[in-house]
């Protein structure tokens, strides 16, 4: 068991009594206080209290929660592993804005995941990652279009090369 003291002890107060007032709002009905506490029960690693608040979130169209919902059916966390379960959130946080979730779908395309392996799909959600702002999502779409259309993207040895000249 782990003691917390000192300043640590009066922020986990804090954060206790804040989270009582949020149980307390959700389960009078406040919807918001039912989003923040699935959220902070996942980050607090406690998925099985996260969740019913996460589903429920999910289903009003809550980006994040989608998303966590996604994660603990791909990595197994305190519910059976599920890669049709993973790509249905992680489908619905990219439609909702979720860059994340955009790659996250485009690699379960790329690995066949729960679908058969698709690189169309695999690009779509690249090009979704890339207008939802991910630098990533638009590195690996350009990559894909420009082998698409043939074009050679420079090896690593015309990359050193060119340092120098």
């Amino acid at each position: 068991m782990l003691l917390t003291t000192g300043e640590n002890a009066e922020d986990q107060e804090k954060k206790d009594l804040g989270l009582e007032y949020i149980r307390k709002a959700c389960k009078y009905g406040e919807e918001k206080a039912c989003d923040v506490l699935g959220d902070n029960y996942y980050r607090d690693r406690h998925y099985r209290a996260a969740k019913p608040y996460l589903e429920a979130s999910c289903s009003k169209g809550v980006k994040y929660a989608c998303e966590a919902m996604g994660t603990m059916h791909r990595d197994a966390q305190e519910v059976r592993q599920n890669d049709v379960l993973a790509r249905e959130y992680y489908e619905k946080a990219c439609a909702l804005g979720s860059a994340d979730a955009c790659i996250n779908v485009a690699i379960i395309y790329r690995g066949g995941f729960g679908v058969a392996k698709d690189r169309a799909s695999e690009k779509m959600f690249y090009k979704k990652a890339c207008d939802a702002g991910s630098k990533a999502g638009c590195d690996s779409y350009t990559k894909m279009d420009n082998r698409d259309k043939g074009i050679e993207e420079p090896g690593l040895w015309d990359k050193l090369k060119s340092l120098f000249n």
